[in-house]
């Protein structure tokens, strides 16, 4: 169906044939454009004129309209100039609108009832959109600071990051050496356990609090030194008592805790055992620190990385399942012409409080056993940023969802889902449920996929025994609030994380990324009179990050990464 003519700032939304075309665009089995894949995109088209009285075309595409954060401007001349074709982004998406204007020769920005003229195309125009590019910042003010440019950067890859693709990309049975060296080498390699230290007193327990872990009555009382944790938790000089929770000093709303899956509560560990394994003295015994986020006090935030995740074909789809047609499971190999760049918008630095590493590449992020290798091309694992499709959600994974109202959940995607995903901002999945609500007992229960190592994609060793470095993430619910919690596992199989997060009562939980600290990094920012101080989650992911004269740079602030991650923003920033 060929699109409608439309006047000067006519949009396609205006037409509701238009909006059909577009989710029918979007479910095709068939190769398309990143565009192609946004079944909610509103396109804005018009003719244009520079200074030099060249005339064109505009069109400007909001990527969800719901959401309002990422466009695409189109200028198509009929001069030496071509076609060129740029990723805006909106920098008050909440407070302003984007359009056309309709003299041809500025975009229009409108905030609070104003309307600001931006002239972009002109190459003696202030902040003009080559000018911009030309900068090579990630994100170039435009439009004073109303709008950023996104340009594409290359990434930081820490050393091992580098190694590992080098291997997996150019080396034939790479995937094969590094997942030896994982087994062999870096198995327990971060495996912590504490110095147990004489009994503390209990922590003060207040109801805007999250709860605390279930903790057999043996270990009630034992107080762990945790020899890496490096975060400032106000925790007393004899140590941390084992399931409880310390305020984070100087941050409201976060809250540190450490744990031992051996110390969960004996009922707990009996319960469910056909989906659980049992846990070796060495998992037993190894200290995990957790972070709990106060929802109503932060907002979260998913961004990609500069290279991963990526849109193609995971090496684990088998091949009855992959379509040679298609160059990725959606229909596109890649997501040109927008850009993604590893790096919080600067506009957004001065509120952001924390930042966690995301999930699995692309390469590992799909099945090769089970049903779900089977099923929707292999299930590659989905991503939306800012509202925009860069991977289908697919059914039967785990999922952690912010909606366009800034709620947050973690769930596993069913099919009925879709018909909200109009409503969602950010979304990342990773594998399958680690926790999971039971409706009938009305209490947590681990995943029927846990002790399964194939069907559960949980990466690891064949005998489903490996114990390594893992992060993951649950969701908390009190009477009075909403709690992300970032687990730190420093060696653990899927079992042990489990019996963690089942212990603090979380209704749905999830693993994030494995084997690195760059890969489970978790850190918290503060100021103090204009600096910037970063606490580390575990003091080795300080190496992560780098140093400007002689300040922190941390990683997904200060300079774009390789890899995806999520950030939390104080809510109490003025609109």
């Amino acid at each position: 169906m060929t699109p409608p003519t439309l006047l000067p700032g006519q949009s396609t939304l205006e037409y509701p044939s238009v909006l059909a075309r577009q989710r029918s665009e979007y479910q095709a089995q068939s190769v398309k454009t990143i565009v192609e894949l946004q079944p909610f995109r509103q396109t804005m088209s018009g003719p244009i004129e520079d200074r030099n009285g060249q005339h064109g075309t505009a069109t400007l595409i909001n990527l969800n309209p719901n959401v309002n954060a990422w466009f695409l401007l189109q200028l198509s001349w009929n001069g030496p100039d071509g076609n060129q074709t740029y990723h805006l982004e909106n920098g008050r998406p909440d407070a302003q609108t984007v359009t056309l204007g309709k003299d041809g020769v500025n975009l229009e920005v409108h905030p609070a009832n104003q309307e600001i003229h931006c002239e972009l195309w002109s190459d003696d125009a202030p902040g003009n959109l080559r000018r911009a590019q030309r900068s090579r910042l990630p994100y170039a003010p435009l439009c004073g600071d109303r709008l950023y440019l996104r340009n594409a950067v290359p990434g930081t890859f820490t050393t091992i990051e580098r190694v590992t693709q080098f291997l997996r990309d150019r080396v034939w049975g790479g995937d094969r050496i590094v997942t030896f060296v994982r087994e062999h080498v870096f198995k327990d390699a971060f495996a912590e356990h504490g110095r147990v230290v004489a009994p503390s007193p209990e922590p003060a327990v207040a109801p805007q609090m999250p709860r605390v872990a279930q903790v057999r009555e043996a270990e009630r009382w034992i107080a762990i030194d945790p020899p890496d944790l490096g975060i400032d938790a106000g925790g007393s000089p004899d140590g941390y008592l084992l399931g409880r929770w310390y305020p984070v000093n100087g941050t409201p709303g976060m809250f540190v805790s450490v744990m031992r899956p051996g110390a969960v509560a004996e009922e707990l560990l009996a319960s469910y055992r056909s989906r659980v394994n049992s846990l070796d003295d060495i998992e037993s015994q190894a200290l995990d620190y957790l972070v709990a986020m106060d929802l109503t006090q932060v907002d979260l935030h998913f961004a990609l990385g500069t290279d991963h995740p990526r849109v193609g074909w995971s090496e684990r789809t088998l091949q009855e399942v992959r379509d040679p047609n298609l160059p990725g499971p959606d229909g596109i190999g890649g997501i040109a012409p927008l850009v993604v760049n590893g790096i919080v918008s600067p506009g957004l630095l001065a509120h952001t409080v924390a930042a966690f590493a995301g999930g699995f590449k692309r390469e590992h992020g799909a099945f090769r056993y089970g049903a779900l290798a089977h099923e929707n091309h292999g299930s590659h694992y989905g991503f939306i940023e800012r509202g925009v499709v860069l991977s289908k959600l697919q059914p039967g994974l785990a999922t952690v969802l912010v909606r366009t109202d800034g709620l947050v959940d973690l769930k596993t995607w069913a099919p009925e889902d879709e018909s909200s995903l109009d409503r969602i901002r950010d979304a990342r999945q990773n594998g399958v449920a680690l926790i999971d609500f039971d409706p009938e007992t009305r209490l947590s229960a681990p995943g029927t996929l846990v002790n399964q190592w194939g069907a559960g994609n949980w990466s690891g060793s064949v005998d489903s025994r490996l114990r390594t470095l893992r992060g993951g993430a649950c969701l908390q619910q009190t009477a009075t609030r909403r709690f992300l919690i970032f687990g730190y596992f420093s060696t653990a199989t899927p079992s042990a994380m489990a019996r963690v997060f089942q212990s603090y009562g979380c209704r749905y939980a999830m693993q994030l990324d494995i084997n690195a600290l760059e890969h489970t990094y978790f850190a918290l920012y503060t100021h103090d009179q204009g600096r910037l101080v970063v606490q580390h989650l575990v003091q080795g992911m300080a190496e992560v990050d780098r140093k400007a004269g002689g300040n922190p740079a941390p990683r997904f602030l200060s300079f774009p990464d390789d890899r995806d991650f999520f950030y939390l923003l104080r809510r109490e920033r003025s609109p």
